[in-house]
């Protein structure tokens, strides 16, 4: 009888026990709590500046569209991080497997997009090349993307894909004599030459650059390539970018083991409640 009493005391102790330790899983949910909102945020301003764009325009360039882009990571993000949100609150294996499996893959693409983009940098550089070209195209069929452009001509001091001369591409600034526009063989302003003391933008600078041999449009604007500009500025500042590689690697992997580890205590828990029910009819328990 005294086995028997012993037994019925450790009984509820048993019971109360627990192998998911809070700490891990609240620590996950407010993990996935930040990068969900983070998430909403981003297909928000997605659809905002999408809606805030002519009809016409938006559906000129769907493929190097800025908003596009921004609604399609956001909405990626904002399933991800809802299922490790709810599986860890609701200690959800299968939820918590389906984030862990997410961010397993997103970090291994990361990953072979790395090794590849370095292994295969000539084709890299032909496939970056194509993408400027038709952002180029499209300059003038998306102001958000106009905006970008500009931005990194700016940045880099640079004009065009190879040259300034890739400017043609664009039916605007195209340089043949049959084209109408009166921006023939001009350039956009952001790759004219800034003067310090210059308090006045002159989007007018560019015009009929593209008719003049470099050395003569040296004199106004930039002649160089942003590809060129672009891939010395990677070779310049790799330490940067190993920064920033493993800046998002580290969340992507603290939320794989994360979850791993919650899931790992959600099965020993299961056993136990288990082998409790199994053993709950013996009298000697």
């Amino acid at each position: 009888m005294a086995k028997r009493a012993a037994g019925d005391a450790a009984a509820p102790q048993a019971e109360d026990f627990s192998f998911v330790s809070p700490l891990v899983k609240y620590l996950l949910f407010f993990f996935n709590m930040v990068f969900w909102m983070i998430s909403m945020v981003m297909v928000a301003v997605g659809i905002y500046a999408r809606l805030m764009k002519h009809a016409e325009a938006a559906m000129a360039c769907l493929a190097v569209d800025p908003a596009i882009l921004l609604i399609v990571v956001g909405v990626l993000m904002f399933f991800i991080t809802f299922c490790g949100c709810i599986g860890s609150l609701r200690e959800n294996i299968c939820l918590l497997q389906t984030f862990s499996v997410c961010l397993t893959v997103i970090f291994l693409l990361q990953l072979v997009a790395g090794v590849l983009g370095f292994v295969f940098s000539d084709k890299a550089r032909g496939k970056v090349s194509e993408i400027v070209n038709n952002a180029i195209v499209h300059y003038r069929d998306d102001l958000d993307l106009q905006n970008l452009i500009d931005f990194g001509q700016k940045e880099f001091s640079c004009c065009g894909g190879v040259s300034y001369k890739d400017w043609s591409q664009n039916m605007y600034f195209n340089c043949t004599a049959h084209n109408p526009s009166r921006e023939r063989c001009s350039v956009p302003y952001s790759c004219c030459l800034q003067a310090e003391d210059q308090s006045v933008i002159n989007t007018m600078c560019g015009q009929g650059m593209q008719a003049l041999n470099y050395l003569e449009a040296g004199e106004f604007i930039y002649t160089n390539g942003c590809i060129d500009k672009l891939v010395n500025w990677i070779h310049s500042n790799l330490f940067l970018l190993g920064g920033v590689a493993l800046g998002l690697a580290i969340p992507q992997l603290i939320g794989i083991l994360l979850s791993q580890v919650l899931v790992n205590q959600i099965r020993d828990q299961i056993k136990l409640q288990f082998y409790n029910q199994q053993h709950r009819a013996d009298p000697w328990y």
